[in-house]
């Protein structure tokens, strides 16, 4: 199974046709900022590119999102936030949508206990539809955290000066979980690679900037590589 994964679309949706010469994705993960400040229908128009690169699209908006746009999704059946989804019985992922509190009062921020409550709410939903897959006896289910902020601390997280400005909340999930994969995004120039424990990380960056992640999955075992090109 091929997943590509990409964030901080901000309506750069033409960016996503470059994806193809790449091989068509079995899954095409959309990690926040579809839009600048955009509507449900400005969504629509980056879902129709990345519909082309695969045929299973999966979403959740980012900070710079409108609320709207998480109905949209939801609406759609694309929607990753708050859930998990057991994609044919090889991969679970979880969402957690929108930020922590910036200083721009950017539509879709939330508290760290909010941001908490919400990782939990789809860890509890992977949990659920692991317990009830046959596959889970047979093979190890890899399971990848899909978070549009980063967790705080880490090298995909700071500013240009050196400043740490990802989610305390998402890092105690990472830390008391221990997921298999984390990508994340939400902090452009944070673009690269981190681990908290056993738990990779991965900041691909703003896609306009031409940075994506491939996520291959062969016997059970995830294999991630980070491009910073077409």
């Amino acid at each position: 199974m091929k997943i590509l994964a990409v964030g901080d679309i901000h309506m750069a949706g033409h960016c996503l046709d470059r994806l193809s010469p790449a091989g068509q994705a079995d899954v095409l993960l959309l990690n926040g900022d579809l839009t600048n400040f955009g509507s449900a229908a400005d969504a629509d128009q980056v879902v129709q590119h990345a519909r082309a690169v695969s045929p299973c699209v999966l979403a959740q908006f980012g900070n710079l999102d409108r609320p709207e746009v998480n109905d949209y999704l939801e609406a759609a059946g694309l929607n990753l936030h708050r859930q998990a989804r057991l994609i044919n019985d090889q991969i679970c992922v979880i969402g957690v949508g929108g930020s922590n509190p910036t200083p721009f009062s950017t539509p879709s921020e939330f508290s760290e206990k909010r941001l908490l409550e919400f990782t939990k709410s789809g860890y509890d939903h992977a949990r659920s539809l692991l317990e009830t897959s046959t596959a889970v006896a047979k093979n190890k289910i890899p399971l990848i955290l899909v978070s549009h902020t980063p967790p705080i601390g880490t090298r995909v997280d700071r500013l240009h000066d050196g400043t740490s400005v990802g989610s305390q909340a998402i890092r105690k999930f990472i830390e008391d979980s221990q997921p298999d994969l984390c990508v994340c995004g939400h902090i452009h120039e944070a673009a690269g690679s981190d681990y908290i424990g056993r738990t990779a990380i991965y900041n691909p960056g703003a896609l306009i900037n031409g940075g994506w992640l491939e996520i291959d999955i062969v016997n059970s075992e995830l294999r991630a590589t980070l491009h910073d090109s077409f």
